[in-house]
C-alpha cells in the first residue's frame, strides 16, 4: 500500500536555516515530500517554486511539491518546463500541486487579470493536459487559454499531479486529469466537504475510462502532536485538533485502512514547538502507521 507522508514546511524568509535543516532531518528520517505555498505577492514568503527547488537539491530522497501552484501566476507551457526540469534535476521527486487559483484579489496586484470561475477552471484542465503533452510521449497543442506554437515535449517523465480543487467542475477535472486529490480547508474524510466532493471525482473518472483509485486522495493535515492524549482529538465541529502520538497513529490508520486516504501533510499546530512536532510525526506516527496497514 503506497502511502505518503510529509510535512508543509515554515516558508519565512528569515527562517531559511531552519527550512533547510528541517527538510535534511525529513529526508533522513525517511518522509516522503515537503511542500511550501505559492503566495509571492506575501513580501517575507519564500517563493514556493525558489524554495522546493534548493530543498530538492539538499536532499536526497524527500519529494517536493507547491501546495498548490498558484497557476494565474505561472502560465502552464511555462510551469510544464518548470516541471520537467525540476523532475529531471532531481531524479523523479518533483511532484506538481495545482489550484485554479484563489484570493483574486491578492493575484490581481501581480498585475493578471482576473478570470471567471468558468474560466479557471478551464485553465486547469488545459494545464494539466498541457503538462502531461510537454511531457515524454507526448503532443502539445494550442487550447483556448494557451494558443501555443509548435513545442516539443521534453524527454522526460511527466510528474504526478496532485490539485487542490474545490468546485464541482474542478472536481470532475481532477478525476479526468490528476493523480491526487488535495481536498480544500484542510478537511478529512468526516467532513460534508469530503463526502460530496469524493463521489465527483470518482465519476468523472470513471467516464473516462479511468478507476477512481487513480486519484489518491492526500489530506493537509494541521494538527499538534502532544506530550499526552488529549481527551477530545476533534473540536466540536469534527475537525481533528491533535492528541498524542498513539492517537495520531490510531487516527490515520483508520483513514487509511477504512477511508481509502493515500497521503498525509501534516501542518503543526499549537503549543508544542514546530521541530520536535515533526520529530514525532517522521520517528513515531509515521514509522507505526506504515507497520500497521503493511
Amino acid at each position: 500500500m503506497n502511502v505518503r507522508f510529509g510535512y508543509g514546511s515554515p516558508d519565512s524568509v528569515r527562517e531559511v536555516a531552519a527550512i533547510v535543516r528541517l527538510a535534511q532531518q525529513a529526508d533522513r528520517d525517511g518522509l516522503d515530500h515537503v511542500s511550501l505555498a505559492d503566495h509571492p505577492y506575501v513580501p517575507d514568503m519564500l517563493d514556493g517554486y525558489a524554495a522546493i527547488a534548493f530543498l530538492l537539491g539538499r536532499t536526497e530522497h524527500l519529494s517536493a511539491f507547491v501546495n498548490v501552484t498558484n497557476l494565474p501566476l505561472r502560465p502552464a507551457p511555462v510551469l510544464a518546463r518548470t516541471a520537467t526540469s525540476l523532475t529531471a534535476l532531481s531524479g523523479g521527486r518533483f511532484v506538481l500541486g495545482l489550484g485554479a487559483g484563489g484570493a483574486w484579489d491578492r493575484i490581481t496586484t501581480m498585475g493578471i487579470p482576473e478570470l471567471r470561475p468558468a474560466e479557471a477552471v478551464e485553465a486547469l484542465e488545459e494545464a494539466m493536459q498541457l503538462v502531461h503533452a510537454m511531457s515524454d510521449g507526448g503532443t502539445p497543442v494550442p487550447t483556448k487559454h494557451y494558443p501555443i506554437g509548435k513545442l516539443r515535449p521534453a524527454a522526460v517523465p511527466a510528474p504526478l499531479i496532485w490539485t487542490g480543487s474545490n468546485g464541482p467542475k474542478s472536481l470532475a477535472a481532477t478525476g479526468r486529469n490528476a493523480d491526487g486529490w488535495i481536498p480544500g480547508h484542510a478537511a478529512d474524510w468526516l467532513s460534508d466537504r469530503y463526502r460530496w466532493s469524493r463521489p465527483i471525482i470518482d465519476e468523472a473518472a470513471s467516464s473516462v475510462g479511468r478507476k477512481p483509485s487513480d486519484v489518491g486522495t492526500i489530506y493537509n493535515f494541521p494538527g499538534e502532536i502532544t506530550d499526552a492524549p488529549l481527551r477530545r482529538t476533534r473540536d466540536a465541529e469534527g475537525r481533528w485538533i491533535g492528541g498524542s502520538a498513539a492517537q495520531w497513529i490510531e487516527e490515520l490508520t483508520d483513514g487509511i485502512l477504512n477511508h481509502n486516504a493515500t497521503g498525509f501533510t501534516l501542518f503543526p499546530r499549537g503549543a508544542t514547538p514546530y521541530e520536535t512536532q515533526l520529530t514525532r510525526w517522521s520517528q513515531e506516527v509515521v514509522p507505526a502507521v506504515r507497520a500497521a496497514i503493511s
